[in-house]
């Protein structure tokens, strides 16, 4: 059954008489079908247990439209935050032994490094039981709100949900609009008594400082132990690719294919550039310095100070692109006059060089670190020089040898294997170098770590246990839109231009109020969607169409995560070339929050909204810095058309007026958000605490503006539409809290004492505490009678 329309025998038992019923609701199931479009093989093996419900409406000229709602749960509930828990384990590993490769280290470090060691220990062991935990689970594919109290589902957000609303009208196309709805991404388990995680990081590095002078350690800001991790990633990532691109040019020299050659230089000229640019960085010359200190016996340079030979006294060479330019002849010492290298002499010459850029525990040489960096780009420039020369020889031999008899006979002369002879050396000292800097670098980022970490033993480890927590609920509710629209937008070419082109905006909707506990939520969701600019998302080709093989499969670290999205072959062979070819794409995370119930008004007279105004501010910013990119790269004709013909850079205009606007519960910022959102081809979320009355309040509301203004849904039937669309939710408890307790119908939903209201309420009016005081008395009177 296709949404918005019914299945073909049903229609003679819908009521004739729709204006008679108080419900347009016309069709109710609880399961999707097999003709369904939207619940096709594609969607049935990420997306489940649909619930559907079909309305008939009238439009302005009296026709009838089809409006069918759909939704259903999504098994990235879960698989995503497994994946994420089962990386955070192996990135801890990691980290545990790299503390160990640091060596030997005086006895106060190696204290320090043993408590820190123990404490990721107990990290990698929670997480552990965590997984353990969810492997158990069964049943839906959901947590209900009425969990959060649960440890082990701290992971899960909480009812993440998918919602599409497709309309059917005479004459017209069917169309289709699609929202995730899920409980706001914060650490619900550990509560926000003490804040969320922005007050508590802003707390934190102030005190890490005093940490810092407690452990007698140096204080590193927040950018520098990100770009700490940063390098750290980088050679775990070129080092391995530079290694396995040296093989390759031996290889290639070994079948003396020019052309293989050539390619393979270029790629490791640029993976090799890109690894000393990594590098070029005076945190790695500071950390080194900082590292041999730590090590037994150390005396400092000042106290024995001896200038470095002449020789030694060497500027930074810059790696040279493969241009085919002699180069210097100090680096490879007149390549022009050299054959054939003997491989003794550059041996020994390695030997040498290596022998001198050796640490020593007594003292230590601060430009040391200067050579020992630049000796991987001299043995880079050897390598493209002898390449260049190997060639140019071989071009020689062939202008002069136009006979092919007499080039058969040359070639029988120079046998297969000697320019894999003459490159080995050099290939071996190019590996050999790269090595040795990569290790001393990654023990000197390490110890950065191991400083923060030192500071950070009180609090640390506790606020990146929240923030995992945070992110890997932001991060399920993201791969699940992201999912969502990228299935509904497989045939639409100007779609798939902007998504590799630009890539997509994910507007998160939130209606959080600004007091109380729900101000931490907010710290929290804000900080969680902020950290969603680390991810980037591939689409790859399934191995099969078996629903195993289609799930969403997280890579990476903390500081940076690939999601890959398989599609199967048919699917695959439709997408863009740059698609198929496993392009990053990227997602621009937007939040924008609107407190709405009362707890908003209290906050609005007698608190702080501060916070609000700031989130609205900044990321109101983000979006119009993507409308601006948006329009330079992507033609106008990509985006969607609607029927309401508004300008995007109008309604931006428009909703930068309201953000810095001090007005009362602005709803206006949500509305335009949310316009701005669909007609940029965005993903659309929407959240309050657990995403149940105030979230299925806003869906409703949305849905039927969406009929009202692209669908020309009759004034008669709009509170009608919007009646029927909440009655249906409410009378299964939000339609998505199927035995949740917490979820029932506003009816069924009754407070012990409704007389007795806040008094702190009342007080915002003194009409109200009139109003108060009668309604009390009234009721005291019926009681006592």
């Amino acid at each position: 059954m296709k949404m918005g329309e019914i299945e073909d025998g049903e229609v003679d038992h819908m009521a004739t008489d729709i204006q008679a019923q108080k419900c347009a609701l016309v069709c109710e199931s609880l399961h999707g079908t097999t003709n369904d479009k939207d619940y096709g093989p594609l969607m049935s093996a990420l997306f489940k247990n649909p619930v559907c419900k079909v309305y008939r409406f009238q439009t302005l000229d009296s026709k009838w439209m089809l409006v069918r709602e759909q939704m259903a749960e999504s098994t990235l509930s879960f698989t995503i935050p497994k994946q994420l828990i089962t990386l955070h384990i192996q990135e801890d590993s990691r980290r545990i032994q790299e503390l160990k490769d640091l060596g030997e280290l005086s006895p106060h470090w190696d204290n320090l490094r043993r408590e820190v060691i123990s404490r990721y220990d107990q990290v990698i062991r929670s997480y552990q039981e965590t997984l353990e935990e969810l492997d158990k689970l069964t049943g839906p594919s959901f947590k209900p709100s009425c969990s959060k109290a649960q440890k082990y589902l701290e992971f899960i957000p909480i009812n993440l949900h998918t919602q599409r609303m497709r309309v059917t009208c005479p004459r017209k196309t069917d169309a289709f609009y699609d929202i995730i709805t899920v409980g706001a991404p914060a650490a619900h388990f550990q509560g926000f008594k003490s804040g969320g995680l922005q007050k508590l990081l802003s707390r934190y590095e102030s005190e890490k400082k005093s940490y810092s002078t407690a452990y007698q350690c140096i204080y590193y800001s927040p950018e520098q132990t990100a770009k700490a991790r940063e390098v750290l990633g980088s050679l775990s990532e070129l080092q391995p690719l530079i290694s396995s691109l040296a093989d390759r040019l031996l290889q290639a020299a070994q079948q003396r294919s020019v052309d293989a050659l050539r390619d393979t230089l270029k790629s490791l000229a640029e993976k090799t550039e890109q690894f000393v640019h990594a590098l070029k960085d005076e945190l790695v010359k500071s950390a080194l310095l900082a590292l041999h200190a730590a090590r037994p016996g150390y005396i400092s340079k000042t106290q024995t100070h001896t200038p470095p030979p002449l020789h030694l006294q060497t500027e930074m060479p810059q790696t040279p692109s493969h241009t085919g330019a002699e180069p210097d002849a100090a680096v490879c010492i007149n390549m022009d006059e050299v054959q054939t290298p003997n491989k003794e002499e550059q041996l020994a010459a390695v030997t040498l060089e290596r022998q001198d850029s050796i640490p020593h525990y007594k003292e230590y040489d601060e430009e040391e670190w200067d050579r020992v960096w630049a000796s991987v780009a001299k043995s880079l420039n050897c390598v493209i020089a002898l390449v260049d020369k190997l060639q140019e020889q071989d071009n020689n031999n062939q202008e002069s040898t136009p006979d092919q008899a007499l080039a058969d006979v040359i070639t029988s002369h120079n046998p297969t294997g000697e320019w894999r002879e003459q490159l080995s050396p050099l290939v071996a000292s190019l590996k050999e170098c790269v090595t040795e800097v990569g290790d001393r670098a990654q023990k000197s980022m390490t110890f950065i770590l191991l400083q923060e970490a030192v500071c950070s033993i009180p609090q640390g480890l506790f606020l990146q246990q929240r923030r995992d927590v945070v992110f890997s609920q932001a991060l399920s509710a993201l791969a699940c839109g992201f999912v969502m629209r990228l299935y509904a937008g497989l045939e639409d070419k100007g779609f798939l231009q902007q998504l590799h082109l630009v890539g997509l905006v994910a507007q998160f909707e939130s209606l959080l109020s600004t007091y109380s506990e729900e101000i931490g939520m907010l710290e929290d969701m804000e900080t969680g969607i902020s950290d969603l600019n680390r991810v980037t998302f591939r689409i790859t080709e399934a191995k099969s169409d078996d629903p195993a093989e289609l799930q969403p499969v997280v890579s990476g670290r903390r500081d940076y995560y690939t999601v890959e999205i398989p599609l199967p072959q048919q699917s695959f062979q439709i997408i863009p070339p740059e698609l198929q070819e496993g392009k990053p794409l990227q997602i621009f995370p937007v939040l924008f929050n609107v407190g709405i119930n009362e707890q908003q008004t209290i906050a609005e007279r007698f608190g702080d909204i501060s916070l609000q105004e700031r989130i609205n501010q900044r990321n109101f910013e983000i979006l119009d810095g993507y409308f601006k990119t948006l329009s330079d790269k992507v033609p106008s004709e990509c985006l969607p058309c609607f029927q309401t013909q508004m300008d995007v850079k109008e309604l931006l205009e428009t909703l930068g007026q309201n953000v810095v606007t001090k007005k009362r519960k602005n709803v206006e910022i949500l509305w335009l958000a949310g316009t701005i959102c669909r007609r940029l081809n965005g993903i659309r979320f929407t959240s309050c605490k657990s995403a149940k009355d105030r979230t299925s309040m806003s869906v409703t509301l949305e849905q039927c503006a969406l009929l009202r203004d692209e669908h020309q849904l009759s004034k008669d039937y709009f509170i009608r539409a919007l009646d029927c669309m909440r009655s249906s939710r409410l009378a299964q408890g939000e339609a998505a809290q199927w035995d949740d307790p917490e979820a029932g119908s506003v009816a069924n939903h009754k407070p012990a004492s409704r007389h007795f209201y806040p008094i702190a309420l009342l007080l915002v009016s003194s009409h109200l505490l009139v109003v108060w005081l009668i309604l009390s008395l009234v009721f005291l009177l019926a009681k006592y009678q």
